[in-house]
């Protein structure tokens, strides 16, 4: 999946950009690395080029675009824009994207939207996390230098005249979402619908953050190490990560709006509120609202309500039980060990107290089993894994099938909607500006009618057979997946009891083999 996004500069430093997709970088403190001599180091591999720049460097242009127009004096001008898009690392096996490929697309990217502006695309092999994605940096000088050709998404003169600065509003990021899905389709990469939100929203700042805070959280673990010591927290959280986890458990566990916010607040102390049809959370020690969006997409409105109906459904299938459950079955304590490794008689004592308590219920499950011998023991493990394997295996294909049927159901629903619009398409006096000013919505229909095709469907199905397929897929996911979680609760309670059994016997191996004493 391809992503885009944008920062801004306001350094006066033009080279500076180029010296730091070319250099290498400390990723924490933005400060070259430097060699044994002193001197920054290069980056091991990138590819560069520049756009619009005449013999000069990009540093040179920009600065005679300003000199030229007057432009870009003030301390806070932006001077610069900076576009990055990462591809999806499986891209660089399954789709042979190379780094020369994604060169090429860069720069076909930027003469498209770009045109008129001092540019520099440069390639890089990997990102900041190590996760293999080919990404591509794309700087632009603000400044225009060179009148161009209007474009169907350019609204304002500024948008093509020499002398204007680039903007990059919400309508104009939203054409660039779409140009990369379009460039990812025509190149047949992987790609989502950068038009909606994807799970959780990190932002920038949230991401350096979590990044800066692992960091001191590993050097602080390490320090710990050395002393002996065993830490206590190996994974850093952001203010942020820990409200969506903490929204998330609650969201899990209710069924009602009104018993989702009144668990939010009772537990957490997380308030919660509705405005304009969207939801905006507020943790203890703020007094200002966090919208949804801001945290994820799972978290709006429409998720939420959808999470509480699952919800409602599951608690139809799985009552809770109002009785106060027994104690699991745990393994018996090798206390001779533990005595060994310098437990004390106190600790002697309730380990005692406790193999006894556990050895009673397990004789009281294997009595109530009839499992009474090893090889009755032994056929019932089989059986209980065979019957564990094969409802596994049923729910993760139910569950395949219902990933495909929402995916099938998701283009239908996109076909229907857009249809129309692509059929008056075929009336209007001026289809390419018409379909520029719908150019979203063409693009999933498109990709649509591509999936369709894909897989072979001529005659599309109807949503609400669809529905009732996956209703039924879905019960029949449900009652599989009770026998599953039946069987794997008894498998693990008599695998248990088996070695309990062993580890009983051992021990009465052991208290019989006393060594002879010698005669005196």
């Amino acid at each position: 999946m391809a992503t885009i996004k944008h920062l801004t500069s306001k350094n006066s430093n033009y080279a500076a950009a180029e010296s730091y997709l070319t250099f290498q970088h400390n990723e924490y403190t933005g400060l070259p690395i430097l060699d044994e001599k002193g001197r920054p180091k290069l980056r091991d591999s990138y590819l560069l080029d520049t756009l619009e720049c005449g013999e000069s460097s990009f540093a040179m242009a920009c600065l005679i675009a300003n000199r030229k127009y007057g432009k870009n004096g003030g301390r806070e001008d932006v001077k610069a824009h900076h576009y990055i898009i990462s591809f999806d690392p499986k891209d660089a096996v399954e789709n042979d994207l190379t780094m020369e490929r994604a060169q090429a697309l860069g720069l076909q990217f930027c003469k498209d939207n770009f045109s008129g502006h001092p540019a520099i695309v440069c390639t890089h092999p990997d990102g900041h996390n190590s996760a293999g994605n080919i990404h591509v940096h794309i700087v632009i000088g603000s400044l225009r230098v060179r009148t161009v050709e209007r474009q169907p998404f350019m609204d304002k003169p500024c948008d093509w005249e020499a002398g204007k600065k680039h903007r990059c509003t919400s309508a104009m990021l939203r054409h660039l979402r779409v140009a990369v899905m379009e460039m990812c389709e025509q190149a047949d990469l992987n790609q989502i619908n950068l038009l909606e939100a994807q799970g959780d929203h990190v932002s920038e700042r949230e991401y350096w953050a979590q990044r800066r805070g692992q960091r001191r959280l590993d050097h602080a673990n390490a320090k710990l190490a050395a002393e002996g010591q065993q830490p206590t927290q190996t994974v850093y959280q952001t203010e942020l990560d820990k409200l969506r986890k903490q929204i998330y458990a609650v969201l899990n566990k209710t069924t009602t709006f009104e018993e989702f916010s009144a668990l939010l607040m009772q537990e957490h102390g997380i308030a919660v509120k509705e405005s304009r049809g969207r939801l905006s959370y507020c943790p203890p020690g703020r007094t200002k609202f966090i919208t949804a969006k801001k945290l994820s997409k799972k978290l709006e409105k429409e998720q939420v309500l959808t999470a509480l109906s699952q919800n409602i459904q599951l608690a139809a299938i799985i009552q809770p039980s109002s009785e106060k459950k027994p104690d699991k079955i745990r393994k018996l304590v090798d206390i001779q060990a533990k005595v060994a490794a310098g437990k004390g008689i106190g600790y002697e004592r309730w380990a005692k107290k406790f193999n006894l308590k556990r050895w009673s219920q397990t004789l009281c499950l294997l009595q109530e089993k009839k499992l009474l011998s090893e090889d009755a023991l032994h056929q019932r493990i089989a059986e209980l894994q065979t019957q564990h394997d094969d409802a596994l295996a049923v729910v993760k294909d139910l569950d395949a099938r219902m990933v495909s049927l929402k995916e099938l159901r998701g283009h239908l629903v996109v076909y229907r909607q857009y249809k129309p619009l692509a059929q008056k398409l075929q009336t209007v006096r001026n289809p390419a500006k018409f379909k520029e000013q719908h150019r979203a919505e063409f693009a999933v229909y498109e990709a649509a009618c591509a999936y369709f095709k894909a897989n072979g469907l001529r005659t599309l199905p109807d949503l609400k057979k669809l529905d009732a397929e996956y209703q039924t897929l879905s019960s029949e996911k449900n009652g599989f997946y009770t026998r599953y979680k039946k069987a794997q609760i008894e498998l693990r309670e008599l695998r248990t009891a088996q070695q309990n059994v062993e580890a009983f016997f051992r021990k009465e191996e052991r208290s019989h083999a006393v060594p002879q004493q010698e005669v005196k």
